[in-house]
């Protein structure tokens, strides 16, 4: 197969799995999270494929119900940084010289902190719990897809069809919704593919750290946060099928975002 092909295969999977683990995890009931002490500790079975808890719970509900939870986190902060990136990026590349120098400065100062404290500063700052964790994802992930929008706008400002635009009297904003931002769609679109599966995983560890969501939600880092006291115990399946289910999400949007980056340049778009 070709790489559209591989790219179409992979789009409808990753859209039929998120739209269904979203949907199941919202459908499904919560009583199969309160703690039943009659069948703690149950290994993987037909009745309970992922097994239970030591508090009896479901670890097939706790799994659906926390990637689901990831997936919402994910996208919104994604999303979200995505805008901030192309509104940044335009400003930079289209403002005034001050502008740009202080947007860069900003850029790089984000980008000098390590990230992962960065997060947890500002999910500290925010109040903790599930509003600080969203709010810290989202002024953490921009600074790089806001760098590459920048540099490409810049390219385009040097067009002659821009030059004659302005001949004309058009306005900075006609120029940067007619002739700008329709040519940022495609970086817009696969850097909030690519920071989709960043955004997961920062959610997931902070959680797992103790810094993200409160331990009364059924998180996959509070799952494996937990998981990880009873392992030497063999109850492997606490901490194997929430942890695979994470990883394998995260590989496959990744994976997309890699072939529609490489889909739509012009030098490997063909393969």
């Amino acid at each position: 197969m070709n790489r559209r092909r591989t790219t179409l295969i992979l789009a409808t999977v990753i859209t039929v799995l998120v739209v269904g683990i979203y949907s199941a995890g919202t459908a499904m009931s919560d009583a199969n999270l309160q703690a039943n002490f009659s069948r703690r500790a149950l290994p993987p079975s037909a009745q309970y494929p992922f097994g239970t808890d030591l508090l009896g719970r479901d670890m097939l509900t706790r799994t659906i119900k926390g990637l689901s939870l990831s997936l919402f986190v994910g996208l919104t902060a994604s999303s979200a940084s995505a805008v901030i990136a192309l509104f940044v990026g335009v400003c930079a590349a289209l403002g005034r010289d001050w502008i740009d120098h202080a947007i860069n400065w900003l850029i790089d100062l984000f980008m000098g902190i390590p990230h992962t404290l960065l997060v947890i500063l500002i999910a500290i700052a925010a109040g903790r719990g599930a509003r600080g964790l969203l709010i810290g994802i989202i002024l953490t992930h921009w600074t790089h897809l806001a760098r590459i929008i920048r540099g490409e706008v810049l390219q385009i400002r040097a067009k002659h069809y821009i030059a004659a635009s302005r001949k004309f009297g058009r306005s900075n904003w006609w120029i940067m919704s007619r002739h700008i931002v329709p040519h940022m769609v495609p970086q817009f679109f696969i850097g909030l593919v690519l920071l989709f599966p960043h955004a997961i995983m920062h959610e997931s560890g902070l959680t797992f750290l103790g810094f993200g969501m409160p331990p009364e939600q059924p998180a996959i880092g509070i799952i494996l946060s937990e998981a990880m006291r009873y392992l030497s115990g063999g109850m492997w399946w606490l901490a194997i099928f929430p942890g695979l289910a994470l990883v394998i999400m995260v590989v496959l949007i990744d994976r997309l975002g890699e072939c529609l980056k490489l889909l739509l340049d012009p030098a490997s778009a063909q393969e």
